[in-house]
């Protein structure tokens, strides 16, 4: 009944008809148990499952009648079953049939969003390991520091996707749960052992105790989980968006045949996609807090979190696997600079080994604060001549007394740098 609809797309999920072909499962499902106990004649339940099915339409019309989604689905169905529909939804509430349903559109999305990180972590693998001894400067405040890998930039995107996979694991499971539990959570009406039967058909877990819904707690730690997500994606693009600006062009994000830039500058080459990213998960971040509102209801239930939900649990879904499909075709066709990536190492005239040469006099027995004048001292003078930062330290006397230039040269080696690289990756299992 279900797998009719769970098509690999993820908005097939959020349409009518696998929503509604989700609540009939559930309720046919729920009247299976029903028959297991006897509570309801066996022909019965082969009359309608023979005879049950909805009109898309009819619900539509019943609900602007009714102003109740359930009741005109109930109604809707009921119409196709004679007398058997005195079965149907018996000991059953709105929610009960409404939050298995999200329980199972979750369970169906969260396999595709899993699916992309997982493709996402090791497209990133793949990379960190192509460009590990891609030497590039790294920055603080942006402003050049010391000398990286670009390798290293793209492990740890890996190791962050490596953890958001794990934490949506859990947020995916927690979500993946139904109830069958009547009005107030009492079983009243319906035994536990339907509620049993019906999560275990439909691959989701009973809910241990519930009101008349779900606790939102579990739905707020899913779309929280997926703003973690998207913010991530935000930074990595973030990172790529200023590689891209044209005053450092270390790396681009790929600009495809036909493209165009701009309505009035056919030069330009702009990280839209990147921007995309960016922008959309601020939506990602938005639908999070309406989830966390979504967590305080009155008593055993109201319907506060309702509208929300039909609203934020598609669009974030939907959001997400566009925004991690667009990020792995941008990653796929990234394209590097290591020529400017070594043009812009050299571009502060050797100032990135000035802690080398912090450290290196303080290993002559100078304290760190003088040392660090005196460095400074020279370092502004590159600074504001664009000087050639070894040959002012050996112009100067005291650091020329304390350190040769065979010592200064061996200083300003990139290598030093690098040496740990290899161990940061088999941390990482690259």
């Amino acid at each position: 009944m279900i797998e009719r609809y769970s098509l690999p797309k993820m908005s097939n999920i959020w349409r009518d008809e696998f929503k509604f072909q989700t609540m009939l499962s559930i309720e046919i499902l729920a009247l299976e148990a029903l028959a297991k106990k006897k509570k309801i004649p066996a022909d019965a339940l082969r009359r309608i499952k023979k005879k049950a099915k909805f009109n898309l339409k009819g619900i539509n019309a019943l609900e602007e009648k009714t102003q109740h989604d359930v009741v005109a689905f109930v109604t809707n169905v009921a119409q196709y079953m004679g007398e058997d529909a005195k079965y149907l939804h018996l000991g059953l509430t709105s929610s009960d049939i409404l939050d298995t349903t999200l329980g199972v559109q979750l369970k169906a999305a969260s396999k595709i969003i899993e699916d992309d990180l997982s493709r996402l972590l090791k497209l990133l693998a793949g990379s960190a390991k192509k460009y590990k001894d891609m030497v590039c400067i790294g920055r603080t405040h942006g402003v050049h520091a010391e000398p990286i890998t670009f390798g290293l930039k793209l492990a740890l995107w890996f190791e962050e996707t490596k953890r958001n996979l794990e934490r949506f694991k859990n947020a995916a499971a927690a979500v993946s749960t139904g109830k069958i539990s009547g009005a107030v959570g009492t079983y009243a009406n319906i035994e536990p052992e339907v509620e049993i039967y019906v999560c275990a058909k439909l691959g989701l877990n009973p809910a241990k105790i519930s009101t008349q819904v779900i606790q939102r707690d579990v739905y707020a730690q899913y779309l929280s989980t997926l703003a973690i997500i998207g913010s991530g994606l935000e930074k990595f693009s973030t990172e790529i968006r200023h590689l891209q600006r044209t005053e450092v062009l270390e790396a681009e994000e790929p600009f495809t045949e036909g493209q165009k830039g701009s309505s009035a500058m056919p030069h330009k080459r702009n990280p839209v996609i990147c921007e995309r990213i960016c922008g959309l998960s601020r939506i990602l971040r938005a639908n999070a807090l309406a989830g966390l509102e979504n967590i305080s209801l009155w008593h055993e239930r109201d319907i506060s979190h309702s509208s929300v939900e039909r609203v934020i649990m598609p669009d974030s879904t939907i959001l997400l696997d566009y925004m991690l499909n667009k990020f792995i075709s941008v990653l796929q066709g990234l394209i590097v600079y290591p020529d400017n990536m070594l043009s812009n190492l050299v571009r502060t005239h050797g100032l990135i080994f000035s802690q080398r040469v912090l450290l290196g006099l303080m290993k002559k027995g100078v304290s760190r604060t003088r040392a660090y004048d005196l460095v400074q001292k020279c370092a502004m003078k590159s600074w504001r001549e664009g000087s050639d930062f070894k040959e002012n330290l050996l112009e100067d006397k005291e650091i020329s007394s304390l350190l040769s230039r065979k010592e200064l040269d061996a200083i300003f080696e990139l290598d030093y740098y690098l040496r740990n690289v290899d161990k940061i990756f088999r941390r990482l299992g690259l």
